[in-house]
């Protein structure tokens, strides 16, 4: 098999607005990300439908990637059912993190990366980030944001302003890396510049300024002035 090339063919995108420029910090999305929790993320919300009533059919149109799971759950249920509904997702996606593992290159990349210029941001509640994250061995961030921090879950900007305003920087001075499309419009809507991984959406367009296959296929230099993007 070829190797995948080290960009796919631009989807619109301005890859200079990436490789061309130095970065204040990164804000990293985790799921699909940084970790890959796709089994236990289909395993959960599997169970909660069936113990729902609610189709697959449904489930599939609510569950767009990147989306937290409160608003999916509002949904796919009425305002009586609604808190119940919610705290069972939380409790299955928490309990379940059984194959949750680190996606290839993210361990290099954040070695190389000082404290406070990445962070993580998330659509997860708090417990359900922490438990994720315990389970793939990312280390902790010192900045993170998750859907229980923000009034609004992507795709509005809410969660990297939030992000950017934690470490101290200016958010048009911030790379997102993300891999759902709500997500990318959520860091454009910020004003931020955009690389999307294609682990969860392998084909179709992504509204990135720089799209890879894998994080493994870029690196991050941390200088002095900031972080840069390279391809390897």
């Amino acid at each position: 098999m070829e190797p995948l090339p080290a960009t796919l063919p631009a989807d619109g995108a301005a890859p200079e607005r990436v490789l061309d420029r130095t970065f204040a910090a990164v804000l990293f999305d985790m799921d699909g990300t940084l970790v890959d929790s796709t089994a236990a993320i289909e395993r959960s919300w599997t169970t909660w439908a069936i113990e729902h009533g609610v189709s697959g059919e449904a489930l599939l149109r609510a569950h767009g990637h990147g989306r937290p799971a409160p608003e999916i759950v509002a949904d796919l249920v009425g305002p009586e059912g609604y808190a119940v509904a919610a705290a069972r997702i939380t409790e299955l996606e928490v309990t379940d993190v059984a194959g949750v593992v680190q996606l290839p290159g993210v361990a290099e990349l954040l070695a190389g990366l000082t404290p406070r210029r990445w962070a993580v941001v998330t659509s997860c509640s708090a417990p359900l980030a922490d438990a994720r994250r315990r389970a793939a061995g990312l280390p902790d961030p010192d900045v993170l944001v998750t859907f229980d921090d923000v009034a609004r879950g992507k795709p509005a900007p809410d969660c990297f302003l939030l992000g950017a305003q934690r470490l101290g920087v200016d958010p048009a001075d911030c790379l997102v890396v993300e891999d759902a499309p709500a997500g990318l419009a959520a860091a454009r809507a910020a004003g931020c510049a955009t690389l999307a991984v294609r682990t969860t959406h392998p084909d179709g367009p992504l509204d990135a300024d720089l799209v890879v296959p894998l994080l493994s296929q870029v690196r991050l230099d941390d200088g002095p002035d900031g972080v840069r993007v390279r391809l390897v």
